[in-house]
């Protein structure tokens, strides 16, 4: 049985176009439901882009069968992946997450349905990540390994998993502050996950995936990833709501084969962790600080128009 495959749109339809391109000529794409869970406009700037998307995604095919979900109101991407991932591992489960700037290989869905049924019955395996950032020599560590940080452009998870997550970041971060563990939560100091947090509990970011990252965390949780990515974003040209421009992590070649042989043993892989972090040191605070520039204005913004 294919996990079915939940997609969040919103008003980007030439890249929600792409996303679908890719997906649709994935291995197994006419075996596994899609479901497509459209956001409505925020403000009135935003109606036309929306509806140019939800004309588009009522034209698809390619796929088992097709779910089109359109929010009457605007829930923002955080809830609307909350609701919408919660809904899927309730009725199926488990399921496939990605949002409509994620570009797949052909291998990505039966890595992702091979993952999740390999690892169904292993409570500390919570999250299966299609995406792995440009690390130097790949080829050093083994094809798929486990690391601690959930990557969120194209993902997996199971119910199982998913009834850990928490809402509640002030709630997160006092946990993760009582157990002293922030050298550990920030990847050794190479990212400013706890700032994010700290950012998310004060409200000047919304984000679903801090949250899920300490979910994971506090709960010894592991996360399958490929040793080279099986997918791209496309949404890092400033046309997203939460990023900017940068090209640190673009993918150029993606991964295609997607077997996996055995399972692994259920702990973190050394050397996987120190090239992260090289590459964290190295490229990512760069993408973080305008990252955090960006919040920062676009609440500000708010509080004027408020």
């Amino acid at each position: 049985m294919t996990a079915p495959i939940a997609l969040f749109v919103y008003n980007r339809p030439e890249h929600t176009k792409k996303t679908i391109e890719a997906l649709q000529k994935n291995d197994l794409a006419t075996e596994s439901n899609l479901y497509i869970f459209s956001d409505a406009a925020k403000h009135q700037e935003a109606t036309v882009q929306v509806q140019a998307v939800r004309e588009y995604i009522a034209s698809i095919n390619g796929f088992k069968s097709v779910t089109i979900i359109n929010r009457n109101f605007n829930l923002g991407l955080a809830d609307s992946i909350v609701d919408g991932v919660t809904k899927l591992c309730n009725s199926d489960g488990k399921a496939i997450i990605l949002e409509d700037d994620i570009v797949t290989s052909k291998g990505f869905l039966r890595f992702m349905n091979n993952a999740l049924n390999l690892y169904a019955d292993d409570e500390k395996v919570m999250h299966i990540s299609g995406y792995m950032f440009g690390i130097d020599k790949p080829e050093e560590i083994s094809e798929t390994f486990f690391y601690r940080v959930p990557s969120c452009w194209g993902w997996a998870t199971w119910k199982r998993a998913w009834e850990h997550f928490e809402p509640d970041a002030a709630n997160l971060l006092e946990r993760i502050n009582m157990s002293k563990k922030n050298y550990d939560f920030d990847i050794e100091n190479s990212y400013a996950y706890s700032e994010m947090l700290q950012m998310q509990a004060s409200g000047k970011l919304n984000s679903w995936a801090i949250r899920w990252y300490a979910s994971v965390f506090l709960n010894n949780g592991l996360c399958l990833h490929p040793n080279k990515s099986f997918t791209n974003n496309i949404g890092m040209d400033g046309s997203g709501t939460h990023c900017g421009t940068s090209n640190s992590y673009e993918i150029l070649d993606l991964k295609e084969d997607s077997s996996i042989n055995a399972k692994l043993k259920l702990e973190e892989n050394q050397i996987a962790l120190q090239k992260i972090k090289n590459f964290n040191k190295s490229k990512l605070p760069h993408f973080y600080r305008r990252f955090v520039r960006k919040i920062l204005k676009t609440t500000q913004k708010i509080l004027l128009k408020g």
